[in-house]
């Protein structure tokens, strides 16, 4: 089983390499965003994004990243 977990961009730290850094419960680490971050699709500073093993994966809206960081704390 593969789990996704909401984070938001606070930070752009090289967009040739298309690394970013997420805020996750607090929590900040470094994510590839190559699949989120493109000519079609740009990833700002304050997008919520689903992460996997360390990538964006897709974006997500505000609503559904909180409803699912409040449905990851219930269940521990």
């Amino acid at each position: 089983m593969c789990l996704g977990i909401p984070g938001r961009i606070v930070e752009i730290i090289d967009e040739d390499i298309l690394l970013a850094k997420a805020e996750v419960s607090g929590v900040r680490r470094n994510i590839n965003i190559g699949l989120v971050h493109h000519d079609e699709a740009r990833v700002e500073v304050g997008d919520w994004v689903l992460i996997h093993v360390g990538f964006a994966m897709s974006k997500l809206d505000e609503g559904e990243a909180q409803a699912t960081l409040q449905a990851l704390e219930e269940v521990g």
